[in-house]
């Protein structure tokens, strides 16, 4: 998915970013493609557009694009950062070997139940089930 010029500036905007080329086509990048990116396969794709863009300006945009709420951050407790554009609520299902990750829709948990149960100042900011297991892939090499 491709955006205007126009609506990566309102996008921008609304979420308090300076508009600047790289940052638009870093954005585009990471939601042009469904799934759960790492900075080095936006970089990868970014340098196709952007030959003088650096590894740490991606990782710069993404980290800012997570902290203002433009991209989730995958797994943020892994030793690698992955992106994910899909901003919909949904939950995920990580291999335990090869660390691939999949989208897996459905309501798991009873949100409202479990934010009662939550330690006194604890905000509930954005619920996520993290299912690990192996892939159908790795299953098969065992």
């Amino acid at each position: 998915m491709r955006l205007t010029h126009e609506q990566f500036r309102e996008l921008a905007s609304k979420h308090g970013l300076a508009v600047t080329h790289q940052r638009q086509v870093v954005y585009e990048a990471v939601i042009a493609v469904h799934g759960h990116h790492s900075p080095e396969n936006i970089y990868a794709a970014v340098r196709r557009r952007v030959p003088s863009i650096s590894l740490a300006t991606v990782y710069n945009n993404l980290r800012l694009f997570i902290e203002c709420g433009l991209l989730r951050e995958v797994t943020p407790h892994a030793s690698t950062l992955r992106v994910d554009g899909n901003l919909e609520p949904h939950h995920h299902l990580v291999c335990s070997r090869c660390k691939s990750v999949q989208d897996i829709e459905g309501e798991f948990i009873d949100f409202k139940r479990l934010s009662r149960q939550l330690p006194a100042g604890f905000d509930l900011s954005q619920p996520l089930v993290e299912v690990f297991g192996l892939c159908r892939r790795c299953r098969t090499k065992t």
